[in-house]
């Protein structure tokens, strides 16, 4: 009998690689390994993937269209937006089982230069002169102005003709490096960034949506409980159809074992009206439990 119960368990995984997720065993019993008490369920994973778009204004920005005739933001913002989403199983010991803790990590400020936020000191600050805000902004168009020139020359041999082969590369990529940070100075740095947050989600048979968080464009991913944002709902539709109709044994069958069968269930994520992912899993709480006919024993 154990032999028999060992032999119907490889066939319902595929072999001794994988598991197949429609079908396991349910309840008590006996393989060669000893008894084994197993309550088939399915936990899912949803990873919800934000975009933060963040525009910080320049500390010369009024100026811009007066120097470098453009039009940049005049105020810092920040929008969040939903990129994208997935729902998969998640295995039990990789939900359950606790992971290592993060190591210890240090973070020194740079005073120089940072792509989040504009350098305390600026790179347009040459020497300790006091200029108003509208001078250091005409001093900062001029100097952009100059490497543009310098840069143009170098290309066209006009100037550096001891500059060629690898120093030349190097030359250009500094003059384009500096003014880059002197247009940020006018323009404002645009940094865009992703993130994705995982959500695990048990489903109950009575139960075919559930509120995976909330999402606000002005602060992004949101816990459940807060209000102020639009729901991240996962709904889950059964298929409707008997779950493992052809693998169910005859009334005559005497030597069965018992099963459950996953439903293949249509789950999708939605938020705002739209839908960010729609996939097919199996789910066993909307499926069914079977008496499977044990293989005879030639």
């Amino acid at each position: 009998m154990k032999y028999k119960l060992l032999a119907l368990a490889l066939l319902l995984a595929g072999g001794a690689a994988a598991q197949n997720p429609y079908i396991a065993l349910q309840g008590a019993t006996e393989t060669v390994e000893g008894i084994r008490i197993s309550q088939p369920r399915t936990i899912l994973a949803v990873d919800v993937t934000v975009e933060c778009d963040r525009t910080l204004a320049g500390p010369y920005a009024r100026y811009a269209q007066k120097f470098l005739g453009v039009r940049p933001s005049l105020a810092d913002k920040t929008t969040w937006s939903i990129a994208d989403a997935r729902i998969a199983l998640l295995d039990g010991a990789t939900c359950l089982n606790a992971t290592a803790p993060a190591e210890a990590t240090t973070r020194v400020q740079s005073f120089a230069a940072s792509e989040e936020e504009f350098a305390r000191l600026q790179p347009d600050k040459l020497d300790m002169t006091t200029l108003s805000l509208e001078d250091a902004a005409r001093a900062a168009a001029e100097r952009i102005y100059s490497l543009r020139r310098h840069r143009l020359e170098l290309i066209t041999g006009e100037a550096g003709e001891n500059v060629f082969g690898g120093g030349l590369s190097a030359a250009l990529a500094e003059i384009d490096r500096q003014e880059q940070s002197y247009l940020e100075l006018f323009l404002g740095k645009h940094i865009v960034s992703t993130s994705t947050r995982r959500y695990v989600v048990y489903p109950q048979s009575e139960k075919n949506q559930y509120i995976v968080c909330r999402f606000s464009p002005a602060a992004g991913l949101l816990p459940d409980s807060d209000l102020s944002g639009d729901i991240v709902l996962l709904q889950i539709e059964p298929s409707g159809t008997p779950a493992g109709a052809g693998l169910e044994a005859g009334p005559k069958e005497s030597n069965v074992v018992q099963c459950r069968v996953a439903d293949p269930s249509t789950c999708t994520v939605l938020c705002g009206g739209r839908e960010y992912a729609r996939t097919v899993l199996p789910v066993f709480e909307f499926g069914r439990t079977i008496n499977v006919a044990l293989p005879r024993r030639k």
